[in-house]
């Protein structure tokens, strides 16, 4: 049994955990449970009691048969309290509006989530939307501008051994090719993802250091068909600038709990 802090983990909890996480990360493929059952190694009575309870509790949602299991409401409910109580994202929040308005690009916020990169806030551009926002959701780190500029602030070191997921045809999977492209970041002072993590679209991300290592990140967006030498030029600049402004106002007043 791992332990947390000294204090043994709880098997119950972290089960429950397990299997929320599992149904968020099938996204829109419900389960049944014998599925749930094998893939948690739990016996199919204990995972029946498990999902019932939580059923009625609103966090996991059957359909009419009662056969299949996907993410409940209360989930959305409880990452939407996250957001609001958090004073990096409101103090970023403003930041984010000034500029998609001065770009016209796509925004993004995100924070640094084990290998991943969970999306805070995002402000659409208004030449293009996506059909799907990415607010909540999570991109491997390797994979895009807002996670190699946070990854570039860290000892290679802490690099895990590849091969790393692809998620298009210029994803680099190797842990070499990576180590190299953070070596360009920390030069530059900020990350490029070229259609590494989303075929199309190019991202330029720049590490929030208000936390040191960093923690958060913003990136813009944008499709490779709108991204021309100058407005690639005028993008690094805008960004760096608004970088700039968060990390200045972020010491002492971002207020609240120093989160862990």
């Amino acid at each position: 049994m791992s332990e947390t802090g000294g204090v043994r983990e709880v098997k119950s909890a972290a089960r429950t955990v397990e299997l929320l996480e599992l149904l968020a990360a099938r996204a829109d493929r419900p389960a049944r449970l014998q599925e749930l059952a094998d893939e948690l190694g739990v016996p199919r009575s204990s995972m029946y009691a498990l999902l019932q309870t939580l059923v009625g509790r609103g966090w996991v949602r059957t359909d009419v048969t009662g056969s299949l299991y996907g993410i409940g409401i209360h989930a959305l409910l409880t990452g939407t309290g996250y957001l609001d109580s958090d004073p990096r994202v409101r103090l970023v929040r403003p930041f984010l509006d000034e500029a998609s308005e001065s770009l016209g690009e796509t925004i993004h916020l995100g924070r640094l989530d084990g290998r991943g990169v969970a999306y805070l806030a995002t402000r659409e551009s208004h030449e293009y939307r996506r059909t799907l926002s990415r607010v909540g959701r999570r991109l491997p780190a390797h994979a895009g501008a807002l996670g190699k500029a946070l990854l570039a602030e860290r000892p290679d070191g802490e690099l895990p051994e590849g091969p790393y997921e692809a998620l298009t045809p210029h994803t680099r999977t190797s842990r070499e090719a990576l180590l190299a492209d953070l070596a360009e970041v920390r030069a530059r002072g900020h990350s490029v993802d070229r259609e590494e993590g989303v075929p199309g679209i190019v991202g330029f991300g720049f590490a929030l250091r208000y936390d040191v290592p960093a923690q958060d990140a913003i990136s813009c967006s944008v499709p490779v068909s709108r991204l021309t030498p100058g407005h690639e030029e005028r993008i690094v600049a805008v960004m760096r600038e608004i970088r700039a402004a968060i990390e200045s106002t972020a010491p002492d007043s971002a207020g609240g709990a120093d989160w862990r």
